[in-house]
């Protein structure tokens, strides 16, 4: 079938893709950044448009002759995302009846009954209101808490359970909730596609386990080989608090910690397996609990981690051009330039710089670093916990602590843009070159755009610790690097 896919570049689409493809589809996917793409191994399988939901021209273009559309979008990180959402969705919805799409898929969230609703579950609840409402055959898939590695959920699953050995338990941990694994929610996207004309509703989805939030913290120590974790109750932690302590302990950052949390409150839980009668279960059963929770480890530890909840990058960020750029015009630009001379070859200092961040550090001061990770934290940014999805290798557009990478020319140049709450706009640039004399010379740039004074005076603020800071890097950098050439050269005889 031809398949457009809105959303390929989030947790879900980037997983959906290439079992879309690996069956036999035909499919068109829709980036606002399609440079973001450009490294993932099903790129030149796929045809990749430049577009976004809310802009009526690039939806219909992108779903003209297309049979079946999936919609895997949402703006649960921006300020007013259920308006934001309804907009959207509306548009999909009227191209998608124009164009004479034979069917829509979107993946919601379990709605409990008879209850009032968080902003989150009633804003995914109205969009697929839209959706069915659209005159386009639409199947609404309904999911709690999805157990994959790099989900949101699970994440914030894994580094409370693993950093905390006493478990504060608001009342809401009590609450049952029927997780479901990745795996399961991409085999019932995938079948969805291929449903008669006549099914147009909602479905729940959920595992073969119906557990207490506690109980799924509790069971996550067993399978990671943790301590029993001491159990302190807490009845008057309310949803908001808990969220500022998820912003704290998990890289979850604090926009996406209010609505996830929002949510546990409520019991979501199957109210139905009507699915069955039209996507029998896998011939293997729909995943454990602990089965989900060990596939995940195991994807973890060996670095196989396709897409993670950080992949979607924040709506507006900055991009190109940079502000030193030629077709840039106006305001101030504040700049640290450092270049230093290294015996070590230039492909040695590269896996140098392309292996930065996340377990490796940022090669300078780590206090002054991990204070601005908690400073951020405790402001409601991303922090330094998104760390890096492998070890050794980047690609365009994914997340690296509190930076994205922007620009990746292998093996030269390495663009980071701040994504840390900062008063402007701040990129960081690691690049190398051949040298004429033999090595090569290393290339730092920080690059800042103030917004108003408050921007000037944080660049004025931080500029004694530019020495200790940004010269540390560039000088660790080539150290390390000469360190990695003489290791990897052969003793003599």
């Amino acid at each position: 079938m031809r398949c457009v896919v809105f959303g390929a570049t989030g947790y879900i689409g980037g997983r959906l893709v290439p079992e879309l493809v690996q069956a036999g589809h035909d499919v068109r996917v829709v980036a606002r950044t399609p440079a973001k793409l450009a490294e993932v191994p099903w790129r030149d399988q796929v045809e990749v448009v430049d577009g976004d939901v809310t802009d009526n021209d690039a939806v219909r273009a992108a779903v003209a002759d297309q049979e079946v559309v999936y919609y895997l979008v949402h703006s649960l990180t921006r300020r007013g995302f259920a308006d934001i959402d309804r907009d959207a969705a509306q548009v999909v919805a009227a191209a998608a009846n124009a164009a004479g799409v034979e069917r829509i898929v979107y993946l919601g969230g379990i709605i409990p009954p008879h209850t009032e609703l968080s902003r989150h579950l009633a804003s995914r609840a109205e969009v697929g209101e839209i959706l069915r409402a659209s005159g386009v055959p639409t199947v609404e898939l309904r999911a709690a808490v999805i157990i994959g590695s790099g989900s949101a959920s699970f994440e914030m699953l894994r580094y409370l359970s693993e950093r905390l050995p006493a478990i504060v338990t608001p009342r809401w941990v009590h609450n049952r909730i029927q997780p479901i694994a990745v795996r399961d929610v991409l085999y019932y996207l995938l079948h969805a596609a291929q449903l008669p004309a006549e099914v147009n509703r909602s479905f729940d989805i959920g595992g073969p386990d119906v557990l207490t939030y506690l109980t799924m913290m509790r069971k996550y120590a067993i399978v990671a080989g943790l301590t029993r974790r001491v159990v302190l109750p807490v009845p008057v932690l309310t949803p908001w608090l808990s969220a500022q302590w998820v912003n704290l302990v998990t890289p979850v950052p604090r926009a996406l910690a209010v609505p996830l949390i929002e949510s546990l409150v409520h019991e979501v839980v199957c109210g139905e397996h009507d699915i069955a009668a039209h996507i029998p279960d896998p011939a293997q059963g729909l995943t454990q609990y602990e089965c989900a929770v060990e596939l995940a480890l195991t994807r973890i530890r060996n670095a196989e981690v396709p897409t993670r909840w950080s992949d979607a990058s924040t709506y507006g960020a900055p991009s190109d051009p940079l502000p030193t750029d030629p077709d840039w015009s106006g305001g101030s630009l504040y700049e640290d330039l450092r270049e230093h001379h290294t015996c070590a070859d230039p492909s040695t200092v590269w896996a140098v710089i392309e292996s930065i961040g996340g377990e490796s550090g940022w090669y300078s001061f780590p206090l002054a670093w991990s204070l601005r990770g908690w400073i951020d934290r405790v402001t409601g940014g991303v922090g330094l916990r998104r760390g890096r999805k492998h070890p050794r290798r980047l690609h365009s557009g994914e997340a690296l602590d509190w930076w994205r990478v922007e620009h990746i020319d292998r093996p030269h140049l390495l663009r980071l843009r701040a994504e840390m709450q900062v008063p402007g706009l701040a990129w960081l640039e690691l690049g190398v070159e051949p040298d004429p004399d033999g090595g090569s010379r290393y290339c730092q740039r920080a690059i800042f755009q103030p917004h108003g004074l408050a921007g000037h005076l944080y660049w004025k603020a931080i500029t004694p610790f530019h020495s200790a800071v940004f010269g540390g890097m560039v000088r660790n950098i080539t150290s390390t690097a000469e360190r990695k050439a003489a290791d990897s050269t052969p003793s003599p005889g």
